[in-house]
């Protein structure tokens, strides 16, 4: 095969494609080429099917491309602790249910909890996710195995913690996993300092330079609810966002999650730094944190990209309902049913959410792109009829309509089956670490 120019390998035939492109371009009856990972073409089904002879053929019928998404924050672990903390205010969530189980965890429950992370992630339509936990090798595991994109982060706050006695000691397991994906072509890496306030400043400026020194995106959360302002203000006299401006952390490859308290100078000031913003409707509504001024960072030239935050606080990794949401949420906040239209929320889950993990496809679907793409089954009732796509797979896709899920040029998953895992296994694991969880609540 000459790897100037790949053959196709597959033809992808569906009644509609979402390219998500420069236009966002909406095709009819087309197909698209997919060769060495890579979309090689794209467009009339026709045209592209004559231009590629000798390929494979895939025709979804009723189905309606679109790009796989993209969870730009989330703590893929956390699946075990779905439903262990209900209904508690976010400081008693973390201390009295999430803080005492974590510290008990084993490499081995924190692998098992990735897996069935990129399960459900992979079967509603998910491609890549930035995550932030501990032992995060185990987390790139599975991503490895399992076939998705992943940036990994591993988590730290004031030192000595349970995990790490000293800062160099953080660095070194940042190192460690530097070295393990090297070279991996989904997996990367970041630092990740757990928030401003749970965090020495030295350890931010130390940790953000090294991100800097290697190239790394550097997370951590930020301005999620009055009470994290209220405890930056108490610990060094400044909001967060101007604790992070003050020690020039801001810019391009800094991502920030949540943002739900900002003012209109600190709006601008994030867009002004081309700061990442990760935007975690439902984790912020069930938390009763706020909702985040959506709209009004758009207006102010930030590019929110979309999360689930964990399982534990969510309580799905389903990006389907964050979109919707995240519209929702702006509309009723402003009144104005005109607030953050379907188009915006769906590029908030694709193209912003690839550009702040920078990651290949963020232009959609197009030539020389990862082949990267989900499909819709048009045949279910709630997607019928189709007068608007967009809108479609916005408001009235719930997830469940996802048929195909392809990384990579990779399928993960077509039609109820998953290609890269035992997933009859996977839950079998599931349930006897439930009984571990349930030893370790609160009677």
């Amino acid at each position: 095969m000459d790897n100037l120019n790949p053959h196709a390998e597959l033809l992808i035939k569906a009644q509609v494609i979402l390219t998500q492109n420069q236009d966002r371009e909406v095709l009819e009856h087309a197909g698209l080429a997919v060769g060495q990972g890579l979309i090689l073409d794209i467009g009339d089904w026709e045209a592209v099917s004559l231009r590629h002879p000798g390929a494979k053929v895939l025709d979804l019928g009723r189905s309606m491309l679109l790009p796989g998404l993209v969870n730009a924050h989330t703590h893929a672990p956390m699946t075990l602790f779905r439903g262990a903390g209900e209904d508690m205010l976010l400081m008693d969530w973390l201390t009295q249910r999430i803080w005492p189980l974590e510290r008990e965890l084993t490499p081995e429950l924190i692998h098992l909890g990735a897996l069935l992370a990129c399960a459900e992630m992979i079967r509603f339509g998910t491609r890549a996710f930035l995550d932030g936990y501990m032992h995060e090798e185990e987390v790139g595991r599975a991503a490895d195995t399992t076939g998705l994109r992943a940036v990994l982060g591993e988590g730290f706050f004031r030192f000595p913690s349970p995990l790490f006695p000293t800062a160099q000691a953080a660095w070194d397991r940042v190192e460690f996993l530097r070295e393990r994906f090297a070279g991996h072509p989904r997996i990367g890496l970041s630092y990740c300092p757990h928030t401003v306030y749970t965090t020495d400043p030295e350890d931010l400026a130390e940790s953000y330079a090294l991100a800097r020194k290697h190239g790394l995106i550097w997370q951590t959360h930020c301005s999620e609810n009055a009470a994290e302002i209220e405890s930056c203000l108490s610990l060094y006299g400044k909001r967060p966002l101007a604790l992070l401006a003050e020690m020039d952390l801001l810019g391009p490859g800094t991502v920030l999650h949540h943002c739900v308290d900002l003012t209109q100078a600190e709006m601008a000031l994030l867009a002004e730094t081309r700061t990442g913003v990760v935007h975690c409707p439902e984790s912020n509504m069930k938390l009763g944190c706020g909702q985040a001024p959506v709209r009004a960072l758009l207006k102010a030239g930030v590019a929110p990209a979309l999360g689930t935050d964990g399982a534990a606080s969510n309580n799905n990794l389903n990006l389907f309902g964050e979109m919707r949401r995240a519209a929702l949420l702006q509309k009723v906040a402003s009144l104005d049913p005109t607030a953050l239209p379907a188009q915006t929320a769906l590029d908030m889950a694709t193209r912003h959410g690839a550009a702040v993990l920078a990651l290949p496809g963020d232009q959609g679907l197009v030539p020389n792109a990862p082949a990267d793409l989900i499909a819709l089954d048009l045949t279910f009732p709630n997607l019928m009829p189709l007068h608007n796509p967009v809108s479609q797979a916005v408001y009235a896709a719930c997830g469940q309509e996802v048929r195909l899920n392809m990384v990579d040029g990779r399928i993960l998953y077509r039609d109820g089956c998953y290609l890269t895992l035992d997933y009859p296994g996977l839950s079998a694991e599931v349930r006897q670490a439930q009984t571990w969880v349930k030893n370790r609540l609160p009677v």
